[in-house]
């Protein structure tokens, strides 16, 4: 018995490391689509930046309490958090509870992530619904990285470098989004666009 005791341990504590392990990949991919700073997270969650720091690096087992509070400030399911890698199906829905939001600083544009969440370090695809006169600024991606926006409904301008191009319905814009970068929905009524970031992409000349 003393054996199987052991092994049984054994075999809990390399499951608590696997999961931890997943919870801080995920937590830090959640944070960096929403180019939140660790100390930006802990803000808004409650939770201390070193905790952060340690769940992110797989260095400590967090609490319940504290993943609930990570989940609230992410916007994502606490169950999509605590999920594993190995156990996602080949084909993965998500609902709209497990759908991170994006809102523009006058909250009037809304960027709902849709991309795969592991890719978010290199890929990152938006849903983007706008009101009119909205207005979405960004600073500098990546060097080289590169933007495009994809228009499904109405209209939207983009600004970079103090360079401005429109664009309507079935429409593109792609744009090099490794400096400030402003996108607006210019109609008179709400837009709609998909908008796909490429990071860490080749530099352009």
């Amino acid at each position: 018995m003393a054996v199987e005791g052991k092994d049984r341990t054994r075999e809990m504590e390399t499951g608590a490391q696997l999961l931890s392990g997943q919870l801080g990949k995920t937590v830090q991919r959640l944070r960096k689509a929403y180019n939140l700073s660790l100390s930006e997270l802990a803000e808004q969650s409650g939770v201390a930046k070193s905790i952060i720091s340690q769940i992110e690096r797989n260095e400590t087992n967090p609490t319940l309490a504290t993943i609930w509070r990570l989940s609230q400030a992410l916007d994502v399911s606490i169950e999509r958090v605590l999920a594993s890698g190995d156990d996602e199906p080949f084909i993965e829905k998500s609902s709209r509870a497990d759908t991170p939001i994006l809102v523009s600083d006058d909250g009037r544009m809304r960027l709902a992530i849709i991309g795969w969440i592991k890719t978010v370090e290199w890929l990152q695809w938006y849903d983007v619904q706008a009101e009119p006169g909205a207005v979405l600024e960004s600073d500098p991606h990546q060097r080289g990285s590169i933007e495009c926006l994809s228009v499904l409904e109405g209209e939207f301008a983009v600004e970079v470098a103090g360079v401005v191009q429109q664009a309507r319905a079935g429409e593109s814009l792609r744009y090099r989004c490794d400096r400030a970068h402003t996108v607006r929905c210019t109609g008179d009524g709400p837009a709609r666009a998909v908008m796909v970031c490429i990071l860490k992409a080749a530099v352009m000349d």
